[in-house]
């Protein structure tokens, strides 16, 4: 059952026939596991079938934006990418010019290539936090990340696209 705060609106089917890439930061890599497990998980409630669900593992949170550009650009292209992980803040302020960096390029590459690139990277002040938004008493942002893509390819699919 999920634990989202947020209010979704997929049509019931909306994840049939479709591709799906779940990119994770290998960076806090127990709390990115929580992360794409749970995306997983929604997608596949919906109707996903496993097989066409790729994850694909990267080295830390800012090159979440670059390796999903490449993906959406090559065939087998997904219909939808959800990117996932999580930061932490440390003794300085660098997670926060991460965390920008990182949104603004899966930003970039959804509004350029078309394709539904969801934001499902945790930023958080402690490990507490994090942990409660990784599966969680505050959720898991790899779950609602994924219902957001699936929203968007009902919205896609009613706009008639």
């Amino acid at each position: 059952m999920s634990r989202s705060r947020v209010r979704h609106r997929a049509s019931p089917g909306v994840a049939r026939g479709k591709r799906f890439t779940v990119i994770a930061s290998e960076f806090n890599r127990p709390l990115a596991v929580a992360l794409a497990r749970g995306a997983v998980r929604a997608l596949v409630r919906h109707g996903a079938s496993p097989a066409r669900i790729r994850t694909v593992w990267v080295p830390g949170a800012f090159e979440l934006p670059v390796v999903a550009a490449r993906l959406v650009d090559r065939p087998p292209r997904p219909d939808a990418v959800i990117a996932v992980g999580v930061l932490i803040r440390g003794e300085t302020s660098q997670y926060e010019v991460i965390a920008h960096a990182v949104a603004q390029g899966l930003g970039h590459v959804a509004v350029t290539s078309r394709v539904p690139v969801t934001f499902g990277v945790v930023v958080a002040r402690t490990r507490a936090q994090a942990r409660a938004r990784c599966g969680g008493a505050r959720g898991n942002r790899g779950e609602e990340a994924a219902l957001a893509a699936l929203s968007v390819l009902s919205l896609f699919r009613r706009a008639g696209r």
